[in-house]
């Protein structure tokens, strides 16, 4: 199993804030364009696929999957102590790709096109850290 990771807490500013709130309450909150539809990644207040500066948010599924993984064995910072952790880039169901850790699991075991799903991990009182779990049969049924 992964060991516990840190989780310091992260800069919450405003064109993100609705991302931060929804992590707190365990949503994935994503914005999305107005006019286009495009879902953006990372958060901001304008579409980077057409231009445009309406951007509404809403709650997304937390599925996606493994599309590139790698286990760190020598962290820095706050992971200097952790053995080993994954590093992935997640494709959520809704298109982006997040940068992101894989927890509960061995890192050996993770495969490419893998499905996971999100969970959050407190840090600090602004904002709760997104994560990514295996889905298994036991978190095949969570509600989205």
């Amino acid at each position: 199993m992964s060991p516990m990771l840190p989780a310091p807490a992260p800069l919450v500013g405003a064109e993100a804030r609705p991302f931060w709130q929804g992590a707190l309450q365990g949503k994935l909150m994503l914005p999305r364009c107005c006019r286009c539809r495009f879902v953006i990644w990372y958060p901001r207040q304008f579409c980077p696929e057409c231009g445009h500066d309406c951007v509404d948010w809403f709650e997304a599924s937390g599925r996606g999957t493994i599309y590139s993984a790698t286990a760190v064995r020598r962290g820095e910072g706050a992971y200097r102590e952790v053995a080993e952790y994954v590093l992935a880039l997640v494709e959520l169901e809704e298109g982006p790709r997040v940068l992101t850790n894989i927890v509960d699991c061995e890192p050996a075991q993770l495969q490419i096109g893998q499905p996971v799903q999100a969970l959050f991990c407190p840090a600090g009182e602004e904002a709760a850290l997104l994560r990514f779990r295996p889905l298994t049969t036991s978190t095949t049924e969570l509600p989205r």
